[in-house]
């Protein structure tokens, strides 16, 4: 194995690893934010005791978050230097206000929501819990305008070999931005839609604190039916704009050799054959690519091949075909996992609609099974996202090749790949246990008689969060 596959497993495992704790902190906060706001309008206990329950599982996925976030940002300087070189002065500027803005003002306001119960007015403390949400989401939009930068780049000049920002504007209004913003937050709130609602239906299968918990399930299934229509019909929007940036990326993940022809069918399953440069077998909807992507029945797909030979005319000869099964077979994980999500949410207020829930334990079974569902569609999206570009680091500029660390060794690398996998396991398993023993527990440990109450990882600590 090359010291490049091995600096781009490592990247790959890191990236993916932290990806797991990014969308829970924004949907997991937004649905507390949504609930405190229900108790500050109607004054009703129940939706303050969920503020802090669901608020205390969120606490601990933030510190644990935080932990992985910090090792992806050092992996630019040691296994990417010759990338981080190239597009420093931009993919520097995004990085530096999230960490300086966003991730400031998600840390302030948390300490103050933390110790402000009974402190600060309910209006007051309303407004940090949000200003903590809306802190993650500007989080997010930073993060996701450096990585616009890598898939549509704007917004710059090449000086002395290098990217040097010239509008810093154009990186604020990248059309790649545009698209791949909304569908990252929604993917987000159905995540921490879907685990309330899983836990909720494990603590309803455990008949435990039943009132508590159907409640919280019913809001969770309304998030998670509005967040999954979201993602839909934002991932239409980025398969639209693919035609435009990225046609590659486009074919590859429908795995569309040749020209489609018009209309365009899509492609729900297929035997690909990469030596060959074909596939033996597709099942296909016809005219449905079509209007992926141009929103129409009707209008012709350009094939990988022929998008090689365009590529080789305009950046030179090389192999611009990126790995065909990976992006094609992520893609479809991702839109099955998205209606998934979409009929569940739907069924599950069906069900509580007509009061059958509690009498429907396969359903409630399901989703808890179906917390993982979300994490498996923003991984394999992220995958689609990621390769699909290959083989470019930023699209049309510098290839992976280019980007990877000169003077890193084999060695240096299989070590820290060793390591930080089994850094990320240790942490893993603590994730797990405090979720699995709080949620055992319970509400009532958050408020006892006395009023103490417990920090993120279960010591007492504050005395007046009740």
């Amino acid at each position: 194995m090359s010291e490049l596959m091995l600096a781009r497993l490592q990247f790959g495992a890191t990236t993916i690893f932290h990806f797991l704790f990014v969308p829970m902190s924004i949907g997991l906060v937004f649905m507390v934010a949504l609930m405190q706001t229900i108790y500050v309008v109607k004054n009703d206990e129940t939706y303050k005791n969920m503020a802090k329950f669901w608020g205390h599982l969120f606490l601990i996925n933030f510190a644990v978050g935080v932990v992985t976030g910090i090792i992806q940002e050092f992996q630019f300087g040691m296994n990417w230097s010759e990338y981080s070189r190239f597009v420093g002065d931009v993919f520097g500027a995004p990085l530096a206000i999230e960490a300086l803005l966003a991730f400031f003002m998600e840390s302030t306001f948390i300490g103050l929501w933390i110790f402000g119960w009974d402190r600060l007015s309910k209006k007051v403390h309303l407004a940090c819990i949000w200003l903590v949400s809306l802190g993650t989401m500007l989080s997010a939009l930073w993060i996701l305008a450096a990585n616009s930068f890598m898939q549509e780049p704007v917004g710059f000049a090449i000086k002395n070999g290098r990217a040097e920002m010239n509008d810093f504007f154009a990186l604020l209004t990248n059309p790649q931005l545009f698209v791949e913003f909304p569908h990252v937050v929604f993917g987000a709130l159905a995540t921490g839609a879907f685990f309330i609602g899983g836990v909720s239906a494990y603590k309803l299968l455990k008949k435990q604190e039943i009132d508590f918990f159907a409640k919280s399930f019913r809001i969770a299934m309304i998030v998670g039916l509005l967040s999954g229509l979201g993602v839909a019909f934002s991932g239409h929007a980025q398969a639209k704009h693919l035609m435009e940036s990225q046609p590659m990326k486009m074919a590859a993940s429908e795995a569309l050799w040749k020209d489609s022809g018009d209309p365009a069918a899509w492609t729900i399953v297929a035997g690909i054959d990469t030596d060959k440069q074909e596939n033996r077998f597709e099942i296909s909807v016809p005219y449905l690519l079509s209007y992926l992507a141009y929103e129409k029945f009707e209008g012709n797909v350009p094939g990988m091949l022929t998008l090689q030979k365009q590529y080789e005319k305009t950046y030179g000869p090389g192999n611009y075909i990126p790995p065909v099964k990976t992006t094609f077979w992520s893609f479809r994980v991702m839109a099955g996992a998205g209606i998934l999500m979409i009929l569940v949410s739907a069924l599950g207020l069906l069900l509580q609609y007509r009061s059958k829930l509690m009498g429907t334990k396969w359903f409630l079974r399901t989703m808890v099974a179906l917390i993982s569902f979300p994490f498996i569609a923003n991984s394999a999206g992220w995958i689609m996202t990621e390769i699909g570009r290959q083989p470019w680091t930023v699209f049309g500029l510098m290839t992976t090749a280019a980007s990877v660390s000169p003077n890193v060794s084999y060695g240096s690398l299989l070590f820290s790949f060793i390591a930080f996998t089994l850094i990320y396991l240790v942490l893993a398993i603590l994730l797990v246990y405090l979720f699995v023993r709080e949620i055992k527990k319970g509400t009532e440990h958050h408020h006892t008689e006395t009023g103490t109450t417990f920090d993120p990882f279960g010591k007492e600590a504050v005395q007046s969060w009740n």
